[in-house]
């Protein structure tokens, strides 16, 4: 990924595309991916790359489970080693 220091700045064309308002990305401020997060904080748009999101992110999402487990029964176990 490259690292874009913040003097680092160019000025762009804003033009429609439908009914949305669009900027070119010059490919020295390209992100990775095909998504990306934004952001307004005052006059300013913030435009991040989307992070990956992981189990823990993912688990976060998941509603609670609301039901009990069953008992497990060691008679339900194998009794010789499995080959996995």
């Amino acid at each position: 990924m490259t690292v874009i220091h913040v003097d680092q700045e160019r000025e762009v064309k804003l033009f429609r595309n439908g009914r949305n308002q669009a900027v070119r990305i010059p490919v020295e401020f390209e992100l990775p991916g095909n998504e990306a997060i934004m952001r307004k904080e005052g006059d300013r748009l913030i435009i991040e790359p989307k992070k990956k999101s992981g189990l823990l992110e993912w688990l976060a999402t998941i509603e609670p489970w609301d039901e009990e487990f069953p008992d497990v029964d060691d008679g339900q176990l194998p009794l010789e080693d499995v080959d996995l």
